[in-house]
C-alpha cells in the first residue's frame, strides 16, 4: 500500500487494544466477573483516548470511525447475549435492545455516508431541540452512552454481587434502577434516528430513480 499507513496511526493501535480487552472480556463474562468487569470498562474507557490521540496527532481516519463504531456496538451486544443467559426471562426484551441498538446505528451511518452533501431535501434533526442537545453537546452525549452502558453493566454485576449496601440496597441493584429510563431514552433516540434515516434513503431512491428517468429520455 503506497503512501501513510493508517492501520498504524495511533489511535487505531488504541482500537486494537480495545478489541483485544473486549475479547478477553467476552470470554470471561459467565465466569469470572472481576477480570470481565475491567477489561470491559478498560476498552470503553480507551474509547476517550482514540478520540483524544486521533486530533492530536491529525490521524483521524474513516477506518478508525468505523472500527470505534463496531467495538462498541459489539461489545454492548456481547454482554446483552451474556444478560440473556443470566435473566432468561428478559431476553426478548435484550433481543429488543439489541436489534435496535445496532439497526438503527447501521442505517444512519450507512445513510449519512450515502447524502454525500447535504439538501433540502433530506430530513435534519439538528433542528428538533432535544436531538440538537444530543448530537452538540458533548457531556449529555456522554451521559447518555455511559448511563446506557452502566444499566446494562448494573445488571451484568449483580447476577455474582449486590455491591456496597446504600440506604438499604446494594448498589448495583441501586444503579440498575437509576439508570434504567436512560436506557429506555437512548433506545428511543436510536430509534428516531434510524427512522428518521429510512425518509432519507428513500429521498435517496426517489432522487435517483428521477435522474435514471431523465437520462433515459435524454
Amino acid at each position: 500500500m503506497e503512501g501513510e499507513n493508517i492501520f498504524l496511526f495511533v489511535p487505531n493501535i488504541i482500537g486494537y487494544a480495545r478489541v483485544i480487552l473486549a475479547l478477553i472480556s467476552f470470554y470471561f463474562m459467565p465466569t469470572n466477573y472481576v477480570l470481565a468487569s475491567w477489561c470491559y470498562v478498560t476498552s470503553a474507557l480507551l474509547d476517550a483516548f482514540d478520540g483524544h490521540a486521533a486530533r492530536m496527532y491529525n490521524q483521524s481516519t474513516k477506518f478508525g470511525a468505523m472500527l470505534d463504531q463496531l467495538t462498541d456496538r459489539c461489545g454492548t451486544m456481547c454482554l446483552m447475549v451474556t444478560l440473556c443467559l443470566f435473566y432468561p426471562q428478559y431476553t426478548f426484551l435484550f433481543q429488543l435492545s439489541m436489534t435496535i441498538d445496532i439497526a438503527c446505528h447501521w442505517i444512519h451511518l450507512h445513510t449519512t455516508l450515502m447524502q454525500g452533501k447535504t439538501s433540502h431535501k433530506f430530513v435534519d434533526l439538528s433542528g428538533n431541540p432535544i436531538m440538537r442537545i444530543y448530537y452538540t453537546s458533548r457531556t449529555v452525549l456522554f451521559c447518555m452512552c455511559a448511563g446506557n452502558e452502566l444499566f446494562y453493566a448494573s445488571l451484568y454485576l449483580l447476577h455474582f454481587t449486590p455491591g456496597p449496601i446504600v440506604a438499604g440496597v446494594g448498589l448495583f441493584k441501586l444503579l440498575s434502577v437509576v439508570t434504567f429510563p436512560v436506557a429506555v431514552v437512548k433506545a428511543l433516540i436510536a430509534l428516531l434516528q434510524g427512522y428518521i434515516a429510512c425518509i432519507n434513503l428513500g429521498t435517496i431512491d426517489v432522487n435517483e430513480r428521477e435522474e435514471a428517468r431523465k437520462a433515459k429520455a435524454n
